[in-house]
C-alpha cells in the first residue's frame, strides 16, 4: 500500500502519526518503569526520547525551542 503514496505524503504520515505515537509510548514506558523501580538510566533515557520528539515537532511547526 505504501507504494501508492507519494514520497512527500509518506513522510508527512510518518511525521504526523508514527513519531508522536512512538514518543508517547516511550514516555509511558519510562514513567511506568520509574514508578516501579525508581529513576534509572533506562527510564530517564526513555523520558528524554519522548521529550526529544515533542521538541522536534514543536520546532518543525515553527515554535520556539525550550532552553
Amino acid at each position: 500500500m505504501w507504494l501508492f503514496f507519494t514520497r512527500r505524503l509518506r513522510l508527512w504520515l510518518i511525521l504526523t502519526v508514527l513519531v508522536p505515537l512512538t514518543t508517547g509510548v516511550l514516555r509511558k514506558v519510562g514513567r511506568r518503569l520509574e514508578r516501579r523501580n525508581g529513576p534509572t538510566s533506562l527510564s530517564r533515557a526513555l523520558l528524554r526520547a519522548g521529550d526529544f520528539g515533542d521538541r522536534a515537532r514543536a520546532t518543525l511547526r515553527g515554535g520556539r525551542r525550550a532552553a
